[in-house]
């Protein structure tokens, strides 16, 4: 998208800025925040929300920002916004609510308060840019039916490694060939990583040990493949994805899947680990015309009939203010559901576990996802791993056994799970969906 550059540039000479909120302030928030006040020229990043103030404030100071000003209002929040200042609170729903934002960035990676500020956000027609592979994954087919209702933007950001996949996806298929497999490399996969293990790599680069076993165990990259699935039509090859550990470059990797059943599924979201150039992404695409395939041979990219492109880097908070421009000037997604979902992560006992017990969050001790063809979940009724958290367990599971409704007792009241029953309800019957409460 070269285009979002001059864009930006002319609502900057006009003195316009996009004007963008920002819902969480953890490590990757204070990053979005650096980069846009001093970064992107045509954008604002007006106000901030975290349940701690003094994080909120320290992501502005951090980017060097002053006139930081607290709000408990919405009038007081959109009083700062139209003096141009810079707005810290504590209540994420006042940046759905307040007038003069055109865009809310959601960076918590929290499903339940997450469902909540973005069903706030489209019931107030702003545009959001999902930081949040695990709400996206859960329900995110269902929340892009009501943002398409509301006439906004749902959708996932550039630089995260999906992001970067759609991107290499959609300039794939504008050449003319066919993606028939979307892929992530990894440097680590072990699904029984836990807090304690990856502490000291979580404290090297200030970040939270949860958030870093979600990486390392599975658990993130799953929800990241299935909603790369659910934007492209793809599907997973096995439960848990083919994953296969190759110490190569990826383009030698074209030989070692079967494209008969890459067809068959309609193309196909995995990951490989170890493999060159990590962390990056690719696909591999194929093409009927024997004329092209003698000029993509001339190219350099092999005789087919998998041709492989890649990136070899994604730069995640560099990349999000592009997101948040491409959804207000050009009212283009990053990436979001074609309809329902095509892959879920499910949850999957990372030890033993005892009846009676709660479950804890993803990233933790208790459990870790894995994909899983959306059909498969519906058929056995398997519990999503977006889910899982709070659920208390009315049996004994063993380890790596995967987790059903009918093994757990739901929290009550939760909005993510009144809109997951709505989504499988609405996509089972393509009706309109009623509002939740």
């Amino acid at each position: 998208m070269i285009i979002v550059d001059n864009a930006l540039k002319a609502r900057a000479q006009a003195g316009n800025p996009v004007k963008v909120a920002m819902i969480g302030a953890g490590f990757m928030g204070r990053g979005i925040a650096n980069q846009i006040l001093n970064s992107v020229p045509g954008m604002k990043l007006v106000a901030i929300s975290n349940r701690s103030l003094d994080v909120a404030k320290r992501a502005y100071a951090e980017a060097g920002a002053e006139d930081v000003k607290v709000v408990d209002t919405v009038s007081e929040l959109e009083e700062v916004i139209a003096q141009g200042q810079y707005a810290v609170t504590e209540d994420a729903m006042l940046l759905c609510k307040a007038s003069g934002i055109d865009a809310l960035i959601e960076v918590t990676g929290a499903i339940e308060f997450g469902a909540h500020v973005v069903m706030e956000a489209i019931a107030n027609h702003k545009h959001i840019i999902l930081m949040n592979a695990e709400l996206d994954g859960t329900v995110g087919p269902i929340l892009k039916v009501y943002a398409d209702r509301a006439g906004v933007i749902l959708s996932a950001c550039d630089g995260d490694q999906p992001g970067v996949e759609m991107n290499l996806y959609r300039f794939v298929k504008s050449i003319g060939l066919t993606p028939l497999l979307c892929g992530n490399i990894k440097g680590l996969q072990d699904p029984y990583r836990n807090p304690t293990t990856q502490e000291g790599f979580a404290k090297q680069w200030g970040q939270k040990a949860h958030m870093v076993t979600s990486f390392a165990d599975g658990s993130k990259i799953s929800f990241e493949q299935a909603i790369v699935a659910n934007a492209t039509g793809m599907k997973v090859a096995k439960r848990g994805m083919l994953g296969y550990d190759y110490r190569g470059h990826v383009d030698e990797m074209t030989k070692m899947y079967d494209i008969d059943q890459l067809k068959e599924l309609g193309g196909i979201v995995d990951y490989v680990v170890g493999t060159k150039p990590g962390p990056g992404v690719f696909v591999f695409a194929t093409h009927d015309d024997p004329k092209q395939r003698h000029y993509l041979n001339l190219y350099k990219l092999g005789e087919g009939p998998l041709y492989s492109f890649y990136t070899p880097y994604h730069l995640c908070h560099f990349e999000v203010p592009l997101s948040v421009a491409r959804a207000v000037l050009f009212g283009d997604a990053v990436m979001a559901p074609l309809g329902g979902p095509l892959v879920d992560v499910v949850t999957t006992a990372k030890i033993d576990l005892k009846a009676g017990e709660t479950l804890d969050g993803i990233g933790y001790y208790m459990t870790y996802g894995q994909c899983e063809n959306s059909d498969v979940v519906q058929a056995q009724n398997l519990l999503p791993m977006g889910l899982a958290e709070g659920c208390r367990l009315k049996r004994d599971i063993p380890k790596d056994h995967v987790l059903t409704y009918d093994d757990v007792e739901l929290p009550e009241g939760r909005l993510c799970d009144k809109l997951r029953a709505e989504q499988n309800a609405y996509f089972a019957s393509s009706k309109t969906p009623a509002t939740v409460r």
